[in-house]
């Protein structure tokens, strides 16, 4: 799609405001909007001037202008504003140099690409992420000098079952067991449908959705997997469209890893492949039918896992979910079929096209465009090395004694010792320029002064129950 293209869309469309949507470094869209008058084929070469100083992570207030540069593929129709507006995602570019910008975190992700694109080794990256969410009815929280607290409510809460509710008819998924009951346990079908028809209107493929294993809202809705910038792209309007869906329905949606304590967490497994035209590379007659380069990307991604979740599992609240002995994949290994390991080699179809390996440590709370080109990375350099990703774990890994897991790597405990992990080992990241020591040291700055240290002064509720009366 052209500019020209853009602009015949949105007369054809009656449109009345044009809504430019970029990403924070943390991972938040952030947007604002112009009359249809003001956009013209000139907006895409020039941009539009905002200031970057009051974006997180990025300039610093002597430096502040920044220009976004609309991406004319992007364009769509807002589906949740009252007057016609179509949105466009943009790039970032420095008004005086005229250089795309280091921390721009969908700029990353586009070299990432070149970056493939350039090694000789394949021409796409595919990525298909399965995020998960709760749907709520109520969330409050707050935190001061002397007190700090979370309530959040669902109608499906296991723990509503005593509720008086005139009448309570107490078809509520016990913790655990929300994955698959039909309505009227289930009793989000709709809402979830109405999502995915949302998804749908802006182009987005979708395969399935369900309720997942949790009580009180988990669900999970899958889209085709796709091109790296464009499924992070994707995602993005997926995570607003669940959000506004929600909120339709005076319900709120979570994408934190760890909400609800005693049931599962929110993942989000992505699978990846790598093509050289029409043909898939992952395919071949090693282990569960993966070619020697799938093997190498496997062992790049377990060589490099405890530095990659500083992108992939980039909350202190991530950590809550990745903890040895519950649900989510913290041992660094792969194997097929298995569940329990960190990477799965999905095998429900024979088809070359279908070979994949599945990436199941990541969490729905991550910036897509630095998680996918981190995990691009660390793949590619699992295959230039040609990195021995061992033998396969081919046993449910939750069932091993201490003493047979005891030579198995896990995923960081903490934020704080993932970005430590980070700080280290980089190098790796800054191969082609994709990610720059300016945009790593910026990330390691923020995460650790923002989040880390933040969580680290306050006293925990649950520190009152262990200590008060030491």
């Amino acid at each position: 799609m052209t500019p020209k293209d853009v602009l015949k869309q949105a007369k054809e469309n009656e449109t009345e405001m044009i809504d430019l949507k970029f990403m924070d470094f943390p991972g938040l869209w952030q947007h604002f909007s112009i009359p249809v008058d003001e956009l013209t084929e000139e907006s895409f070469e020039e941009g539009l001037g905002f200031d970057g100083s009051s974006i997180r992570g990025w300039q610093a207030i002597h430096t502040s202008d920044m220009l976004v540069m609309p991406d004319p593929e992007t364009a769509v129709m807002d589906p949740f504003t009252k007057y016609p507006t179509l949105s466009l995602i943009c790039n970032i570019v420095d008004p005086i140099t005229k250089e795309r910008y280091t921390r721009d975190p969908r700029h990353i992700a586009q070299k990432a690409e070149a970056y493939l694109n350039s090694s000789g080794i394949g021409d796409t990256a595919y990525f298909g992420p399965e995020a998960e969410f709760f749907i709520l009815d109520d969330i409050r929280f707050d935190q001061d000098s002397r007190s700090g607290y979370y309530f959040l409510d669902s109608s499906e809460g296991i723990w509503n079952s005593g509720r008086d509710e005139k009448p309570n008819l107490g078809y509520k998924p016990r913790h655990k067991e929300g994955y698959f009951p039909v309505p009227p346990i289930d009793s989000q079908e709709d809402i979830r449908t109405e999502m995915v028809m949302e998804m749908q209107k802006l182009g987005i493929f979708v395969e399935r959705q369900h309720h997942e294993v949790a009580t009180a809202g988990q669900a999970e809705i899958d889209i085709r997997f796709s091109s790296l910038v464009k499924i992070a792209d994707q995602l993005m309007y997926f995570k607003y469209i669940i959000k506004n869906v929600a909120k339709r329905h005076n319900k709120t949606v979570t994408f934190m890893p760890k909400p609800v304590f005693g049931d599962n967490g929110s993942g989000m497994h992505t699978h990846q492949s790598i093509w050289k035209g029409d043909k898939p590379l992952f395919h071949g007659d090693g282990y569960a039918g993966l070619s020697q380069m799938a093997l190498h990307y496997i062992g790049g991604i377990l060589k490099h896992a405890k530095v990659l979740a500083a992108f992939t599992n980039p909350t202190t609240n991530s950590y809550k979910r990745l903890v040895p002995g519950f649900e989510a994949p913290v041992n660094l290994a792969y194997s097929s079929r298995n569940r329990s390991a960190s990477i799965r080699i999905p095998m429900y179809s024979p088809s070359p096209k279908a070979k994949r390996v599945e990436v199941r440590f990541p969490d729905p709370s991550c910036n897509p465009y630095l998680a996918f080109a981190a995990m691009l990375m660390a793949g590619l350099d699992g295959i230039e090395n040609k990195i021995d990703p061992g033998q396969p774990l081919d046993k449910d890994i939750y069932d091993m004694s201490p003493e047979d897991l005891a030579g198995v790597p896990t995923m960081p405990a903490s934020l704080e010792e993932a970005l430590d992990n980070l700080e280290a080992d980089h190098d790796w990241l800054l191969k082609g320029d994709v990610f720059t020591k300016d945009a790593i040291e910026m990330w390691i700055n923020y995460k650790r002064t923002k989040e880390v240290d933040e969580i680290r002064l306050r006293p925990h509720p649950y520190e009152f129950f262990l200590y008060y009366n030491i």
